[in-house]
C-alpha cells in the first residue's frame, strides 16, 4: 500500500513522479520515495512523512536529476513501521521495485533467501520480492518476473526497474490495481488514473498475470509465458479540473456540493419513459422475477448504502434482503447459491474484501451485479453485470458523493424490483421515480446555507463522544452519519437504533452528552419523540434532524436542522448532506486534516 507511479519518456521525470505521487495523497500514506535512472545507476530518494515534509525536502538537497525514467511510491505501512528504511522504492544496485499489496508467504521467501546469503535491511514484505527478483535475474527481466510471481502468494502490484535495462519499466499485478497510461511519446504506470490525468487520459487496465514493459519506444504486454497480448485502450471520462478543488477549501466540501449532479448522472440514464430501466447491464425483468434471494455486500459506506437498499426493497417489494460486511461474508459460509443475486458495492471497484465476496458469489452460482464508480476496475471486470455510478473522481478519503449515488441507485433498484414483482403498480412506480429525480433539487436547497451546520458543529466539536439515533431508514442513515464524524473528526461516535437505548446504551448518557437524532419517518415520529425525550431528561444535548416544518419542542431537542419537505421515503437520502456537513465542519473546527484523515486509505486493496 498505497500508491504507485512510473514514467518513461524524453523529459526529466523527477518532478513528474513527485507531482503524480501528490495526486495519490488522498489514498493515505506515511512515507514516499522515487527511484530513477541517473548516470547509469539507479538513484533512490525516499523519506518518512508527507511528501512536502520528507521526500521534497530531500530532493532539494540532491543535485539536479536529469533522469527520464523512474518509479515512485507512497507507502501506507503494513509490515514494518513508517521509516526511511521501510519506505519504497526498495532494492539494490541491480533492481528496484515499488509494491502495493501484501505478500502472504514473505516469511518463507525471506528464510529461503537468507539461506542463499541475502541480508535484509528493512522489515517489509516488499524487500523479499525485490531480493527474489534479484535471485532469479540472469539478464532477462521477464524471465525473472515470471519465476518470482510463480512463488509469491498474496495480492500485489509491482513496478520494477533493472539497472542494465536503462529507461525501461516493468509492471505486473495480481489483485492490487495498476493501470498503464499512454501519453504523447511517453508512458506511465499508476495505481489510479487521477495520478496521470494532467499528462494523459488514455490508459490500459493491467490484468492479473499480465506483464507490461514500458520504454521510450512504447508499451508492450505479455502473459506470464512471454506471449504478446493486445489490449483495449481506454479513455478516462474525468478531466484534470474534476480532480482539483475548484476553489473549495477541501475536496470533501467540493464533493458534497457535487452530489446533486452526481445523483442525476447516476439515475437519469437508468430511467426510460418515467420507469426504471436496467437493460444497459442486462438486469432484465425476467431475471429480477427469478431471483430467490438478494444479497448486498460492501464495506464501510458502501455497506451502509446496502442497509438503505435492504429497508427499501423489503418495504416496497416484500422481498427479503441479506446485507453483509464484505470482510465477514466470505468467512461465514454464506447461503448464496444459483438463482440468487449478489449486489456488490464499491466506490473504487478494487476493495479487496468486496472483490473476494464477488468471486465467492460467482463460484456458488449466483448472478453478480457490481455497483462501482471506476470504469474498468477489478470488480467491474469480474461481475456478470455492472452499473457505473458516474460520480466522477472522489478524492477525499471520506466518501460523500460515492455514498450518495450508491444509495440513490438502491432506491431505483428497489422501485424496479417492486414493480416487476407486482407489489407496486405502474402509477406508484412512476410517482417514486419522479420523487427520486426531484431529490437532487432538494439536496441543492440543503446546500444553500452552511450556517446551520457550522452552528451545530460549534456545539459538538469539543465532545469526547456522542450518539446518533434513528428508526427504520433513519437508523441506516445514522450509521453513515456516525462513520463520517468519527473518521474525519476523531470523535468517538456510535449509531444506535433509538428503540434499543434502554437495553444498555442509555447508561452512556450524562449531562451534556450530544445526541444527534434523525426523525424523517412520519409513522415513527411519536416513538422517536419518546426516545429523544428519554435521553433529553438524562441531560443529553439533542440535535434533531427533521423537516423544517416540524415543530420541535424545547423539551425534545436543543437544536434543529431543517430539511426541505419531501415524501418520507426520500428524506433519508436528502438528510445525508446534513450529516456530511455536520461532520465536515466539526472536523474543520477541530483542526483535522479533512481530506486525509489519519490511518485511513481511500482504496483498501488488502484484507
Amino acid at each position: 500500500m498505497c500508491g504507485i507511479v512510473g514514467f518513461v519518456g524524453k523529459r526529466a521525470c523527477a518532478d513528474i513522479l513527485v507531482d503524480a505521487l501528490k495526486k495519490l495523497e488522498y489514498r493515505g500514506y506515511d512515507s514516499a520515495g522515487i527511484a530513477v535512472f541517473e548516470n547509469d545507476i539507479i538513484k533512490t530518494v525516499k523519506a518518512k512523512g508527507k511528501i512536502g515534509e520528507g521526500l521534497s525536502v530531500k530532493l532539494k538537497d540532491e543535485p539536479e536529476l536529469h533522469a527520464v525514467c523512474g518509479i515512485g511510491h507512497t507507502r501506507w505501512a503494513t509490515h514494518g513501521e513508517p521509516s526511511d528504511v521501510n519506505s519504497h522504492p526498495i532494492g539494490n544496485g541491480r533492481i528496484s521495485i515499488v509494491h502495493n499489496g501484501i505478500i502472504e508467504n514473505y516469511r518463507d521467501i525471506k528464510n529461503f533467501l537468507i539461506g542463499k546469503g541475502y541480508v535484509f535491511e528493512s522489515e517489509t514484505d516488499t524487500e523479499t520480492v525485490a531480493k527474489l527478483l534479484d535471485y532469479y535475474y540472469s539478464g532477462d527481466p521477464v524471465e525473472a518476473i515470471e519465476k518470482a510471481v510463480s512463488i509469491i502468494e498474496g495480492a500485489y502490484a509491482l513496478g520494477i526497474i533493472f539497472r542494465n535495462h536503462k529507461n525501461r519499466i516493468y509492471a505486473v499485478r495480481k489483485d492490487s490495481p495498476l493501470i498503464v497510461g499512454k501519453g504523447n511519446g511517453e508512458s506511465f504506470i499508476a495505481s489510479d488514473v487521477t495520478a496521470i490525468l494532467e499528462y494523459t487520459r488514455e490508459y490500459y487496465c493491467l490484468e492479473r498475470g499480465e506483464i507490461a514493459m514500458l520504454d521510450q519506444e512504447g508499451i508492450h504486454f505479455t502473459d506470464l509465458h512471454g506471449e504478446a497480448i493486445e489490449k483495449e485502450l481506454l479513455t478516462a471520462e474525468w478531466d484534470v479540473e474534476s480532480a482539483q478543488k475548484g476553489g473549495y477549501e477541501h475536496f470533501m466540501l467540493k464533493e458534497i456540493h457535487e452530489q446533486p449532479d452526481a445523483i442525476r448522472n447516476t439515475i437519469s440514464p437508468r430511467v426510460k419513459n418515467g420507469l426504471p430501466d436496467f437493460s444497459e447491464c442486462g438486469l432484465t425483468a425476467d431475471k429480477i422475477s427469478s431471483y430467490k434471494h438478494i444479497f448486498i455486500v460492501g464495506c464501510g459506506s458502501a455497506m451502509h448504502a446496502g442497509m438503505v437498499g435492504k429497508y427499501l426493497i423489503e418495504a416496497l417489494a416484500r422481498t427479503p434482503v441479506i446485507v453483509d460486511i464484505a470482510s465477514e461474508f466470505r468467512y461465514r459460509d454464506p447461503l448464496v447459491a444459483e438463482g440468487d443475486l449478489a449486489v456488490i458495492v464499491s466506490q473504487s471497484g478494487e476493495t479487496a474484501d468486496t472483490l473476494e465476496a464477488l468471486k465467492l458469489s460467482k463460484a456458488k452460482g449466483a448472478d453478480t451485479l457490481a455497483v462501482v464508480n471506476v470504469v474498468g476496475s477489478s470488480i467491474a471486470r469480474e461481475a456478470d453485470m455492472v452499473i457505473y455510478t458516474n460520480a466522477g473522481p472522489e478524492i477525499s478519503v471520506c466518501s460523500t458523493k460515492a455514498y450518495a449515488v450508491q444509495t440513490a441507485f438502491m432506491y431505483l433498484l428497489a422501485f424496479e424490483i417492486a414493480y416487476v414483482r407486482g407489489t407496486i403498480n405502474e402509477i406508484r412506480c412512476r410517482e417514486l421515480v419522479k420523487g427520486l429525480l426531484d431529490v437532487p433539487g432538494k439536496i441543492g436547497e440543503c446546500l444553500e446555507d452552511m450556517s446551520v451546520y457550522q452552528f451545530v458543529a460549534s456545539k459538538i466539536f469539543s465532545a469526547d463522544s456522542l450518539l446518533y439515533i434513528g428508526r427504520g431508514l433513519d437508523n441506516a442513515l445514522s450509521m453513515e452519519g456516525s462513520l463520517k464524524l468519527k473518521e474525519i473528526s476523531y470523535i468517538h461516535s456510535e449509531a444506535y437504533a433509538a428503540g434499543e437505548l434502554k437495553h444498555g446504551t442509555i447508561s452512556l448518557i450524562e449531562d451534556g452528552t450530544p445526541v444527534i437524532a434523525v426523525m424523517t419517518q412520519t409513522a415513527l415520529k411519536e416513538k422517536m419523540i419518546s426516545n429523544v425525550r428519554t435521553v433529553k431528561s438524562r441531560g443529553a444535548k439533542v440535535i434533531m434532524i427533521c423537516r423544517s416544518s416540524e415543530n420541535v419542542d424545547t423539551d425534545c431537542a436543543d437544536y434543529k436542522v431543517g430539511l426541505p419537505d419531501a415524501e418520507d421515503i426520500f428524506l433519508p437520502l436528502i438528510a445525508t448532506v446534513a450529516m456530511q456537513l455536520i461532520a465536515y465542519y466539526t472536523a474543520v473546527q477541530r483542526g483535522c486534516d479533512v481530506d486525509k484523515p489519519r490511518n485511513l486509505a481511500k482504496s483498501v486493496t488488502v484484507e
